[in-house]
């Protein structure tokens, strides 16, 4: 899957016309940002986990960091991420492009609470070189999302 498998998953949408190709790399938080001339932190990276044999994907702001106790209370097992070279064959998306949308089936995902903050922010859009301009209730309605976590750190307390 890729950016193409995006496109044609949002085609006909109001999002179709907010996909963004950039000519650099958006592959990492600062690298979008740069990219898309926002802060780091609006930018949604899509971190992919396994719980048991199951790969999940968690949608948080570019600058949160997963609560290792928070995300056991939830998932009830420690936070694993997937190893880099199996990351596409487990979701669809090669790392760097990983986002909500044309995922491989049965993937489940989870938006983190981290996100509501922003009125807009700028998910991956199945490559390292695009990005999504999306609303928090566009990114509900057009991402098959399991339920609004809070997994992530709070920055406020922990600086």
């Amino acid at each position: 899957m890729s950016l193409s498998s995006v496109q044609e998953y949002l085609k006909g949408t109001e999002l179709e016309e907010k996909i963004i190709v950039l000519k650099e790399s958006s592959a990492t938080v600062a690298l979008a940002a740069a990219a898309l001339h926002t802060e780091e932190d609006r930018i949604a990276k899509t971190l992919s986990f396994l719980v048991g044999n199951e790969p999940i994907l968690i949608v948080v702001s570019g600058q949160s960091k997963i609560d290792n106790k928070k995300f056991k209370a939830q998932f009830a097992t420690k936070a694993k991420m997937i190893p880099f070279e199996q990351v596409e064959e487990l979701v669809g998306h090669a790392p760097g492009g990983v986002c909500p949308f044309a995922d491989k089936e049965g993937v489940k995902v989870y938006l983190d609470e981290s996100l509501k903050k922003y009125e807009i922010v700028y998910p991956a859009a199945g490559s390292d070189n695009s990005a999504v301009e999306i609303t928090i209730p566009q990114l509900e309605r057009y991402t098959d999302f399991v339920e609004w976590v809070d997994v992530c750190k709070d920055r406020e307390k922990d600086s």
